[in-house]
């Protein structure tokens, strides 16, 4: 249990840093005129983020969950393949990533990296570990709850950053 919390820890430090990362590109990203999409679903998001971790670790120590090794390691493997995946869209961005939907007018769209296959790659990471990161130490409430609320939460995300997306195609570049 002791080794499930300080993993639960773990992506919570990551996800400060991931906070530090947003601040800095959002402040380059107005001073470029960025314009912000979706404003409006951003608190709903960073609570289910903060759902899942804080449930996951109640539910391991309330509901005393076992580790169960097959299950847990193998779901670890996916915790981590899924950070992996976020940090690897996060670095293919640079500047341009954020936890908002902010978009600098006249800048291309980025099709390198893991967006030359998908159109929103950072979501899989996303999904992946809010299954796996619970199911480290079976606390399969917590998986299917986040799933549930994030499942809502990403259709209208992924509605707010496509509409973005197009008004960032449709704008005129910069010479």
């Amino acid at each position: 249990m002791i080794a499930f919390t300080l993993l639960i820890a773990l992506v919570g430090a990551e996800r400060i840093a991931e906070l530090i990362v947003a601040r800095r590109n959002e402040a380059w990203a107005r001073s470029r005129r960025g314009v912000e999409y979706g404003r409006r679903h951003y608190p709903w998001i960073v609570a289910a983020q903060v759902g899942l971790l804080g449930g996951a670790l109640l539910e391991a120590w309330l509901l005393d969950r076992p580790f169960i090794p097959v299950l847990g390691w193998s779901m670890l493997g996916v915790a981590v393949l899924a950070q992996g995946l976020r940090w690897w869209c996060i670095a293919t961005l640079g500047k341009r990533w954020n936890t908002r939907v902010i978009i600098v007018p006249s800048l291309p769209l980025v099709d390198r990296g893991p967006y030359r296959r998908l159109r929103h790659p950072n979501y899989v990471a996303v999904v992946a570990e809010g299954i796996a990161l619970p199911l480290v130490h079976t606390c399969w409430l917590t998986a299917l709850l986040f799933t549930i609320v994030n499942l809502g939460l990403l259709r209208t995300r992924i509605r707010a950053e496509n509409t973005a997306l197009q008004h960032a195609e449709m704008a005129p570049a910069h010479s």
